[in-house]
């Protein structure tokens, strides 16, 4: 079923460029938040419009932040935001917002105030939000001398990760992959509503598809990649033979470092969980509390392998680690 929703451009295609390479603020935010991957329950969709792309010389034009518990809107927080200078035709033009809307509207100062005291210490959720947490990061360092430390998720990074395959992952083409029908109108209540539909339809199709997407990236190893010049090799080693697979993030090497290990002992490493898999190795999972049970795609694959009788071990890295200094 089509989704009606109204969407700007975004801001992830916004054809503004910045010349200058100065900065009145530090590039480096001290105390901003952590983009991390997750489908958390609770979260404040957020989005702005501004009148370019650089938090040193562009203002902002509009905030929208929107609370969600799953599906259920419980608040919103909506504004303009009065410009120090009059918009020009092009932002007009691009944004649907006219210097007349902007009559009367309060300054930044109120706004970020109201915004901060609005969202709180909850994770927010936004398409290409990197963007959006830096123009509002500086101006409340600028207003009030306090760093914007809101962890966030950025649904633009889900979208890659989730839809390899499409050529390109603007909010527009997840919401026309997805079907969900959207006018052009580009304002950022409406450009939070259209996120917030697109990080739904990206949950259910990973869930659906049993997508394994929060594993962090490993230096782009794969299987193979991984190969060994050894020829001898001890044939009662307990992992000769076997195919092993890693989740979450090792502690005490990386996983390029382990999985050569393995090939080295005469095993074979995999990067997805099958039926002829035999061990999957646990690293730390702590990056992904938010995920429903608090387990990553590919324990959940192997624990449903293991009930229907596949001859699959689901491990620790200490027991991991344990076995491959066995008889070495």
């Amino acid at each position: 079923m089509a989704i009606t929703l109204s969407i700007g451009i975004g801001k992830d295609e916004k054809p503004f460029f910045s010349t200058s390479t100065s900065s009145k603020i530090s590039t480096i935010r001290e105390g901003k938040g952590k983009s991390i991957l997750a489908f958390p329950e609770k979260y404040v969709v957020i989005d702005i419009e501004t009148t370019g792309l650089s938090p040193d010389y562009d203002e902002i034009i509009e905030i929208s932040a929107i609370r969600y518990e799953g599906k259920l809107e419980k608040s919103k927080y909506v504004s303009f935001v009065k410009p120090s200078f009059e918009i020009d035709e092009y932002i007009t033009e691009l944004t649907g917002i006219t210097n007349e809307m902007l009559i009367g509207a309060p300054s930044i100062e109120q706004c970020i105030k109201e915004f901060k005291e609005f969202v709180g210490d909850d994770l927010l959720v936004g398409y290409n939000i990197n963007f959006d947490i830096n123009f509002l990061y500086d101006n409340l360092l600028a207003c009030y001398g306090e760093a914007f430390g809101n962890d966030f998720v950025d649904v633009m990074r889900i979208a890659r990760r989730t839809l390899p395959e499409l050529p390109h992952h603007r909010q527009i083409d997840i919401a026309d992959y997805y079907k969900i029908e959207v006018y052009t109108e580009h304002r950022a209540e409406a450009d939070c509503r259209v996120c917030k539909a697109c990080f739904d339809e990206l949950k259910e199709d990973v869930e659906r598809r049993n997508l394994d997407i929060f594993s962090r990236p490993h230096g782009g190893i794969r299987a193979k990649d991984i190969s060994t010049e050894k020829t001898d090799f001890n044939t009662e080693h307990p992992l000769f033979g076997k195919v092993c697979v890693f989740t979450g993030t090792l502690e005490k090497m990386k996983r390029k470092e382990a999985m050569q290990i393995v090939a080295d002992l005469g095993g074979f490493p995999g990067d997805g969980v099958t039926k002829k898999t035999n061990y999957l190795v646990l690293g730390n999972n702590d990056y992904c509390k938010a995920i429903k049970d608090g387990k990553s795609a590919k324990q959940k694959k192997a624990e449903k392998l293991i009930l229907d009788g596949a001859d699959l071990q689901i491990i620790s890295e200490q027991v991991f680690y344990d076995m491959i200094t066995e008889m070495i």
